[in-house]
């Protein structure tokens, strides 16, 4: 059995909520606005850059991305993101969550910047560079995930960490919102001072040199959020849970914590004695560790993955909703920037409708309701809500049918995001040790974004009409086939959150058995 919590420890657990709170959720949530506004600001420009580089003389139909490039103007920031979340997750163990901190939003800044500043006007220039920054991009954006997470949890106290921690990632939310409303603004700017006629009018004219100013300034507009807070990211103290129980630097983690809380926080000599010395030293591929949390990271690691496989899937289906209800006319009838400016106008309804709420339905209800509870409600509502748009599939894709699809497709959304999309982000920041936390939170997320990439690619080949698949494509099983295998997706993730542990009203330390002996036992909190 291990000693008695530092005092420093449960000064935190035991804080008022107070301002340093919403402080650090400021300064973490900014990174993650910025995260969202990188990875999601690239599909509302993929058709502009379609009909800049790609349209053909003499035809009559505008321009798109090849598959393959399309796949990796797309996918190259979530490859990147991946690899991120592994390396910046193991580092911020090593080093420290702020020693990395700061350095992930300089390489999101530089590389959005340059993402903006791709070389030349020829295609295979600019998109080979586009690719390359947005690698680098999502690299950095990867290592925001554990960090922010980790940081934030283990400056909140015991009452209100989800809600802490939920707000954080619900700035996603306001990212791609924002993206929206930039891509909005800037498209309506250009269109009005240059005046531009549809495409089946004048082909060449109907896009403009214009344009290619106007996806340049969209992608590189995410730097400024971001640049913003670099400054309080660097004024942030380190974590007294890492200083204490990494660094055992205790000393320094009550001095630290005196400062932020604003009150004289004091260490029995004993006590530090005593934690030093029951301290565990095990790692991650430890028989110890599969022991304690084994199942746990299974937990995390698997829900996380298969909830990604559904969730960056149902942009699939955005292209029935936008055309079909008559979001979005066909592309010939507008021109580059008119396009643009109804793409954007479509995904703001919907991140204002589904999106955004959903978050904040999380940080309202995630410590009343609980984390398990809640991930088991949003799983099960999305396969119930998926299936009930693949049964009558082709019914509602025609005319007269549309607004079942657009409510059903909302509520996917809406469920997705209060539900699984949140909380496979927050348990993890509070069920493993402090010595491994920011590794295995890197680790689950990984298995997300490759759920993400299955999700975003895979199913876009599979989802391919079986008699007339898109240009550049194969037959796939067609989307009606695929929208059932999304909600036993979604059923599996279900099952695999039996696995989850409850985490609501529990210190870090109970929750992971922080320097407890194996044969110590702590009855769950509500499940």
């Amino acid at each position: 059995m291990a000693g008695e919590q530092l005092n420093v420890l449960k000064a935190l657990d035991q804080a008022k909520t107070q301002w340093y709170h919403f402080t650090a959720v400021v300064i973490a949530g900014m990174g993650f606005f910025t995260d969202a506004y990188d990875l999601f600001c690239i599909s509302l420009v993929t058709r502009l850059l379609g009909r800049i580089y790609y349209t053909e003389p003499g035809s009559n139909e505008p321009g798109h991305l090849p598959a393959n490039v399309s796949a990796a103007v797309n996918g190259v920031a979530l490859c990147g993101t991946l690899a991120g979340q592994l390396f910046f997750g193991w580092l911020g163990d090593k080093l420290g969550r702020k020693s990395v901190y700061g350095f992930t939003l300089i390489l999101m800044v530089l590389c959005s910047i340059a993402s903006g500043l791709s070389f030349g006007h020829e295609a295979k220039g600019v998109i080979g560079t586009l690719c390359f920054f947005r690698f680098w991009l999502g690299f950095g954006v990867g290592g925001d995930y554990p960090l922010s997470a980790t940081i934030m949890s283990e400056y909140a106290n015991k009452k209100t960490r989800g809600t802490f921690i939920a707000a954080v990632f619900a700035m996603q939310g306001f990212g791609i919102l924002f993206g929206t409303i930039v891509t909005i603004v800037v498209s309506s700017a250009f269109r009005n001072a240059f005046p531009a006629p549809p495409f089946y009018v004048d082909a060449a004219t109907s896009i403009g040199p214009e344009a290619d100013y106007v996806w340049r300034i969209i992608v590189m507009f995410g730097t400024i959020p971001a640049a913003l807070t670099y400054y309080w990211r660097m004024k942030m103290p380190e974590t007294a849970r890492y200083t204490a129980l990494i660094t055992r630097n205790t000393k320094q983690a009550t001095a630290d914590m005196s400062r932020v809380l604003n009150k004289e926080i004091t260490e029995e000599e004993e006590k530090v004695q005593i934690q030093v010395a029951s301290g565990d030293t095990w790692g991650l591929f430890s028989r110890q560790f599969m022991s304690r949390h084994g199942l746990h990271l299974l937990a995390t690691t698997s829900t996380w993955f298969l909830l990604d496989v559904a969730f960056y899937s149902q942009n699939l289906f955005q292209k029935d909703i936008f055309t079909k209800v008559g979001w979005i006319p066909p592309a010939r009838t507008m021109s580059a920037l008119e396009e643009l400016y109804r793409i954007a106008r479509a995904q703001a309804l919907i991140a204002l409708c589904g999106t955004v709420p959903g978050y904040w339905f999380t940080v309202a209800f995630i410590d009343i309701i609980g984390r398990f509870w809640i991930q088991l409600m949003g799983f099960a509502m999305m396969t119930i809500f998926m299936l009930a748009i693949a049964a009558p599939y082709d019914y509602l894709v025609k005319p007269g049918h549309h607004t079942g699809f657009v409510v059903l497709y909302g509520l996917t959304f809406f469920f997705a995001n209060f539900g699984p999309n949140s909380t496979t982000f927050i348990v993890p920041a509070e069920i493993f040790p402090a010595r491994l936390r920011s590794t295995c939170h890197g680790v689950s997320a990984a298995a997300g974004k490759a759920g993400a990439i299955i999700g975003a690619f895979g199913f876009l080949y599979a989802s391919q009409d079986q008699k007339k698949p898109d240009k550049g494509y194969s037959p796939g099983i067609g989307m009606r086939n695929a929208l059932f295998v999304l909600s036993g997706t979604n059923f599996l993730g279900l099952l695999f959150s039996l696995l989850v542990p409850e985490s609501k009203g529990r210190s870090l330390e109970e929750i992971s058995k922080e320097n407890y002996d194996d044969d110590t036992t702590i009855a769950p909190a509500g499940v």
